[in-house]
């Protein structure tokens, strides 16, 4: 295992030469709307020369710190704003309360945005990856997530610190599987994406099961008028790819309606291989198996989405959304051939299997939002329904050849598998946030409701009685409600902020396999407590810890016992004799001066669902089935560098290093359980350049490095993805060109190994993470308005201040 050398950068302290104090305050507009990332400087009374300056967060909240005592002018700036000069005498520390900004209709019609936020935030609780208007923008949301800061793509399962992340959108849980919202994701336009947030311990608000999250956000206009684009992208792999887009958006005083559609047809190529080393009871090698598959998958997906806002006075919001996945005849062809062979090595067989799946995806959900101002300033009362209606139609056909070792042909086995899925979810929350002294109190109610239906049959056709295969076919129901509750109170005083968090859910879940006549039901109340406590230390730096209880419920994809075959001799299964498992969870942050940023962690997983692969070395058979590890744990340390080198040019640098370790039931082996463990690192080194003076050229490089780490029973070899962006506006900013390329090393691919008792066997995947990216956007209507009131960039301030 090699590791990068690891650096650590040093603080010097600044010498003070007098008396300096702080001026903290806030930006609002005419409606007292908090205007996140305005522009606060501050001007000498005496010739009106700039002196410091700083960016409200995002909650419209300033500090200007260290100033000496004079006489000042201070000023805020926003796109599409106004501003007024306060004059102030500073000797003392001074809270002014709200600037007040009001529109410039004219100053809007005539202002260019080239520029865009620091790509990366780094916050006490998550990580804000900020996207719209960069390289990134221009490829899908699965795009954007997978090379987000701390998440692992693994087998196309997200992960943050070894475990799965649940994705929301606008802080609403996507409520599909991992492989369906890898398809939701990928016909999701970037263009509609402002940031990302990673949450490793998200509060009581969020579900207790959903562990790490990545919530996506989107757009919003803040400026009336209309604007929009068309959009294409041309990708070279190892297969062309192409993707066309467009989007609009619309807003009065009363609507605002945002508009997507992406068709997005593609061919892609996978190689996989696959080693199995077979060990008898004398524990010898007494076959050695290699395959080697090639899939090919063709797709046709489309994806519309709808946003509609409605505001029928001050206090009033309603809100609907909608999203369509359509993904007609998807196809996937497979080739694999395997070469078995004895202890020796010496050719015994070989095996030619050719197998195809076609599926049939539609996938549409709704959400009906209400939010309401109460007369109490700060207060609100919110509320969401939500629908999910999911179908995946799924045929599979499947054919392996015999021949021997002088290539003479010895059987036939054929086989095929019509399956259906269909999916209802159902959600409804209320929520209720007002302000208190000194903090804020939320409390709200959430009901989930979910319904499956499965059936599979599987015909085995090389017979002809039965016309199908009973025992493997099977009809599999599940239903699951969740009923919770939370409240959570933060309060801030001196130097010291807390947030208590409960939140109690009671769940019931009953499924049904009509063929194994397997009956899983399960009843449970449980509390999940989440505790925050920070404390300023300094002007700048500041100490935090947090603890979460948090539950993984196992999902109807991990109940579903149905069995999906690579060939006769591989395949994967669910478990329906799965359990709920539980974990705590524990944080410790320091931060200095905002740019350094030092953590610790600590997570006892519990009987952690995982995903795990056994070889059967009697009938020569490899499956994948989850199963609940007997215990887990992870820990680490982190360390993270967010600033600008120059001022052009942005750093961020994520490294982590971690410890992991899964102890789980060994079911092929003699041994009664197995621990899997390991030590790693994990290094992500972001840099954002503007390669112009107007700021329309700009450019991402990153690099990731992931050492070895767990993914089940499995060890993964160490990958290095460097990556490439370039992105340049045209025609006054009427169309922008972007070039990207990924993995430009070639060794982003994964290899998994098992190595225990009688358990020896490794995959390597290739997936066509190597590629170039060419995309071209033209934006129509009044497109200089600003889409987001969360997408400016400091440079792009700095050049507004001396205006």
């Amino acid at each position: 295992m090699r590791f990068p050398i690891l650096f650590v950068l040093g603080i010097l302290p600044l010498a003070m030469a007098s008396q300096t104090y702080d001026v903290v305050g806030s930006v609002k507009d005419t409606d007292g709307k908090p205007l996140p990332y305005a522009n606060v400087i501050l001007l000498k009374a005496l010739d009106n020369t700039q002196v410091n300056g700083t960016l409200a967060d995002e909650s419209g909240h300033f500090i200007l710190e260290d100033i000496p005592e004079d006489v000042y002018y201070l000023q805020a700036k926003y796109f599409g704003y106004k501003s007024t000069l306060v004059a102030l005498e500073i000797k003392r520390n001074i809270q002014i309360g709200a600037l007040i900004l009001e529109p410039d209709s004219e100053w809007l019609n005539e202002v260019v945005v080239t520029g865009q936020k620091p790509t990366i935030e780094r916050k006490a609780d998550r990580i804000i990856f900020n996207v719209e208007n960069t390289v990134m923008a221009e490829g899908s949301s699965w795009d954007i997530l997978r090379n987000a800061p701390g998440v692992i793509l693994t087998q196309d399962n997200l992960e943050i610190r070894g475990t799965p992340a649940t994705v929301y959108l606008n802080d609403r849980k996507i409520q599909l599987s991992p492989t369906e919202i890898q398809d939701f994701l990928k016909g999701l336009s970037g263009d509609m994406i402002s940031s990302v947030e990673v949450i490793p311990n998200p509060p009581a608000s969020f579900e207790a099961e959903d562990g790490s999250i990545l919530n996506i956000r989107t757009k919003e206009n803040i400026v009336p008028g209309y604007k929009g684009n068309i959009r294409g992208l041309y990708t070279q792999a190892v297969f062309a790819k192409y993707n066309l887009g467009t989007s609009h958006y619309y807003k009065n005083d009363k609507i605002s309606i945002f508009a997507n559609y992406v068709f997005n047809p593609r061919k892609e190529f996978k190689r996989s291989n696959n080693r199995i080393n077979f060990i008898n009871d004398q524990e010898d090698v007494f076959a050695r198996w290699n395959t080697e598959l090639e899939q090919i998958t063709r797709s046709q997906g489309q994806q519309a989405n709808l946003i509609f806002d409605y505001r029928p006075s001050q206090r009033d919001l309603l809100n609907f959304t909608s999203n369509l996945t359509f993904s007609p005849n998807k196809r996937f062809e497979n080739e694999l051939a395997t070469e078995m062979r004895n202890s020796s090595g010496v050719l015994d067989s070989t095996l030619q299997n050719n197998s195809t799946i076609k599926d049939d995806l539609v996938n549409l959900a709704f959400d009906l939002n209400y939010e309401r101002k109460l007369k109490k300033e700060g207060a609100t009362l919110k509320a969401n329904a939500h629908y999910t209606y999911y179908e995946l139609s799924r045929q599979q056909e499947g054919s392996s050849d015999y021949f021997d070792a002088a290539g003479a042909f010895m059987r036939n086995f054929t086989f095929a598998t019509d399956a259906l899925q269909d999916i209802n979810i159902f959600t409804g929350q209320l929520d209720f946030i007002t302000p208190i002294k000194s903090g804020i109190f939320e409390s709200g109610l959430k009901g989930s409701w979910i319904e499956s239906k499965s059936g599979i049959d599987y015909f085995d056709v090389n017979d002809t009685q039965p016309p199908f295969d009973i025992a493997l076919s099977d009809n599999f129901n599940y239903r699951e409600g969740v009923f919770a509750g939370y409240a959570s109170l933060s309060q801030d005083w001196n130097k010291w902020s807390l947030k208590l968090g409960l939140r109690a859910e009671q769940t019931d879940i009953e499924s049904n396999s009509e063929t194994t006549l397997q009956i899983n039901t399960q009843n449970y109340f449980e509390l999940f407590p989440s505790f925050y406590l920070s404390r300023k230390l300094g002007k700048a730096n500041s100490l935090s810890f947090d603890y979460s209880r948090k539950l993984t419920r196992p999902n109807y994809a991990d109940l579903n016992p149905f069995r999906y075959f690579l060939n006769e001799n591989n395949y994967i299964e669910g478990n329906p004799n799965l359990v709920p498992n539980f974990s705590h969870n524990f944080n410790l942050n320091y931060t200095i001066k905002d740019t350094y940023f030092i953590g610790l962690y600590y997570r006892d997983n519990g009987r952690y669902i995982s995903s795990l692969t056994f070889q059967d070395n009697q009938n020569q058979i490899l499956r994948e089935t989850r199963q609940n590890v007997q215990e887990s744990t992870s820990y680490g340390l982190d360390f993270t560098i967010s600033t600008s080198i120059t001022p052009f040019w942005s750093m961020y640098f994520y490294n982590s290093l971690f410890y992991e370790d899964e102890t789980f039931l060994a079911e092929e082996s003699t041994i009664e359980t197995y621990t899997n463990q390991v030590t790693g690192y994990y290094g992500y080194l972001n840099n954002s350049f503007t390669l112009s003076k107007d700021g329309s050229f700009t450019g991402d490089l990153s690099l990731t490095y992931v050492s070895p780490f767990l993914y089940g029973a499995y060890k993964v070899d160490e990958t290095i993805s460097l990556n490439i962006g370039l992105r340049k506006t045209l025609w006054d900013n009427r169309a922008v060109i972007s070039l990207i390329a990924e993995d430009l090393l070639r060794r982003a691919n994964y290899t998994f190994t098992t190595r225990y008792a009688n358990q020896d066997n490794s995959l390597y995947e290739a997936p066509e993470k190597q590629f170039v990216r060419l995309g071209f956007t033209y934006n129509l209507g009044n497109y200089r308005l600003n889409k987001t009131d969360q997408n400016i960039k400091k440079s792009e301030l700095q050049r507004l201040e001396n205006e």
